[in-house]
C-alpha cells in the first residue's frame, strides 16, 4: 500500500493535463525550463565522467597489444582481475611502467581493475543523476561508449609503442580527471538524500544555469527523495523483495547481454584471432577500429530519436551477425572450403560486431540501470550488477582459449546464440527510459512490480 500511494503521487507530474507554465509563459509538460540545458558544468562534468571511462576502455584494451612484449620482456603470462577502485588508476599504471617483474605487474593490474569496476556503475549513475531528461542517455551513451573507443585506441597505439611507453600514454586521461574533480559538482540527487539541502540547490543551480528557474525541478527531487527514504531499505538484503524483483531480473539480464556476446574474447584475444585467420595484427587492429567513431557519434543521436529499447535490440543483432559472420569463416577454414575468403570474413565479423557493441550494447544496459533503481536501494543495486557483469567478464575471458581449442567456429556461433537471446530478452522485459525523469521511471517501475 506503502508502494502505490508513493508511485500514485508521483504519478501526478507524468499526466498530460498536468501542464507546468515556465518562466518564458509558454506550457510545457517538461518539469521546468531547465530539463533541455546545457551549461559548461554540465559539460565539464560529462568530460571528467568521460575521462574515467576512457581510462577504463584503455585497461581492457591494454592486454592484448602489450601482451607480447611483457611476455618477452618480464618472462610472465598476463591474468585479468576483476575492478572496484577508481583510487587505483594512477598507482596501477605506473606500477605497470616501474614493474620489473611479476609482483608489481599484477599490483597493478589490479589497482586498474579496481578502478575500471567502479567506473562503470559510477560514472553512468553520476551522469543520470545530473542531466536533463531529454539530454541523459545521449550524455551517458557518449561516455560510456568511450570504453570500447579507448579500447581501439589502446590497439592502435600498442602496435606502435612499447608497453611501457603505453602504460605511461594510460595515465594521461587519469589526470584530465584528477583535475576535473576539483571542478565539478556533487550530484544534486545525493546531496538531497542525506539532507544537505543547500548545497543541493546550488549543485542544482550550477548545473542549470544561474539565470534558470530550478524550483520546480528541486521540489520534484525533494519529494520523491523523502517518499522513497520512509521505506528506509538500503541494505543489499532488502533487495531481494518482490518488489525490487523486476528491477533486479531487468538489470542482472542485461548485465549477462553485455558479457556472453563475447566482447572480451574479442579484446583479450585479438591478437590470436588475427593470428589463427591468417591477419597481420597492426592491419587487423587498424581496419577494426574505423567503425568506433561513426558508430559512437550514431548511437548518442539515436539514444533519443528511437529510444533505449529499440536501439539496445538492434545493437544485440548486430553484435550476433558479426560473432556469426567470424564463426562463419572459421567453419570454412576448418572445412578447407573457401580458405582465401577467411581474412576477409573475420574482418568483416569483427567490424560489425565492434560498431555494434558500440552502437548500443556498451552503453546502453549501464545507462537503464543508472535510472531503474529508486536511490534507497541503488547502491546496492549497483554492486550487485557490476559483480555480476565482471563475472560474466572473468568466465568469458577465462573459457575463451578452451573455446577455441574446442571449436574456433563453435565458440563465435556461441557468443551469437547468447547476442539472439539477448535480442528477446529487450524485447520482452526491458522497459523504456526515454525523456522521463528519474523519479518517473522508479515510480512507474514500483507499480510495474
Amino acid at each position: 500500500m506503502e508502494d502505490e500511494e508513493l508511485a500514485e503521487s508521483l504519478f501526478v507530474a507524468q499526466q498530460p493535463g498536468n501542464i507546468r507554465i515556465i518562466s518564458n509563459g509558454v506550457g510545457s509538460n517538461d518539469t521546468s525550463a531547465s530539463a533541455s540545458g546545457v551549461t559548461v558544468v554540465l559539460l565539464l562534468s560529462a568530460f571528467v565522467t568521460a575521462c574515467s571511462a576512457f581510462t577504463g576502455g584503455f585497461v581492457v584494451g591494454y592486454s592484448a597489444p602489450a601482451e607480447s612484449g611483457i611476455l618477452a620482456d618480464l618472462g610472465l603470462s598476463t591474468a585479468e582481475t576483476m575492478w572496484i577502485l577508481d583510487i587505483f588508476y594512477i598507482m596501477g599504471w605506473l606500477a605497470i611502467y616501474f614493474a620489473k617483474g611479476a609482483w608489481l605487474l599484477d599490483l597493478g593490474r589490479l589497482s586498474l581493475g579496481f578502478g575500471f569496476g567502479l567506473t562503470c556503475f559510477v560514472a553512468p549513475t553520476y551522469l543520470s543523476e545530473i542531466t536533463p531528461k531529454i539530454l541523459r542517455g545521449g550524455f551517458t551513451s557518449v561516455t560510456m561508449a568511450m570504453i570500447p573507443f579507448s579500447l581501439t585506441v589502446a590497439y592502435l597505439i600498442g602496435s606502435v609503442v612499447n608497453w611501457r611507453a603505453l602504460a605511461l600514454i594510460g595515465a594521461i586521461p587519469c589526470l584530465l580527471l584528477l583535475f576535473g574533480l576539483f571542478f565539478i559538482p556533487e550530484s544534486p540527487r545525493w546531496l538531497a538524500k542525506i539532507g544537505r539541502e543547500m548545497e543541493f540547490e546550488a549543485a542544482l543551480q550550477r548545473l542549470r544555469g544561474k539565470n534558470v528557474n530550478t524550483s520546480e525541478e528541486a521540489a520534484d527531487i525533494k519529494d520523491y527523495t523523502e517518499n522513497i527514504q520512509q521505506i528506509s531499505e538500503d541494505k543489499i538484503l532488502h533487495l531481494f523483495q518482490q518488489k525490487y524483483a523486476y528491477q533486479l531480473i531487468v538489470g542482472i539480464g542485461l548485465m549477462v547481454l553485455q558479457q556472453f556476446g563475447g566482447l572480451y574474447g574479442f579484446a583479450f584475444y585479438m591478437d590470436e584471432i588475427f593470428e589463427l585467420a591468417g591477419v597481420p595484427s597492426i592491419i587487423g587492429f587498424i581496419v577494426v577500429s574505423i567503425p568506433e567513431i561513426p558508430a559512437i557519434a550514431l548511437g548518442s543521436i539515436l539514444i533519443e530519436k528511437f529510444g533505449r529499447r529499440t536501439l539496445l535490440m538492434i545493437s544485440a543483432t548486430g553484435e550476433c551477425l558479426g560473432c556469426v559472420l567470424t564463426g562463419l569463416s572459421f567453419l570454412l577454414q576448418s572445412l578447407n572450403w573457401w580458405k582465401e575468403a577467411t581474412p576477409t570474413l573475420v574482418l568483416s565479423g569483427i567490424l560489425v560486431f565492434k560498431a555494434s557493441y558500440s552502437l548500443g550494447v556498451g552503453a546502453i544496459p549501464w545507462i537503464i540501470i543508472s535510472e531503474i533503481f529508486p536511490i534507497n536501494v541503488k547502491g546496492s543495486a549497483g554492486s550487485i550488477c557490476n559483480l555480476v557483469n565482471w563475472f560474466c567478464s572473468l568466465l568469458v575471458s577465462y573459457t575463451f582459449n578452451f573455446l577455441v581449442e574446442w571449436s574456433s567456429a563453435g565458440t563465435f556461433f556461441l557468443y551469437a546464440s547468447m547476442s539472439g537471446l539477448g535480442v528477446l530478452f529487450t524485447a520482452k522485459l526491458v522497459p523504456e527510459t526515454r525523456w522521463r525523469t528519474l523519479e518517473e521511471i522508479q515510480a512507474s517501475l514500483i507499480t510495474h512490480s
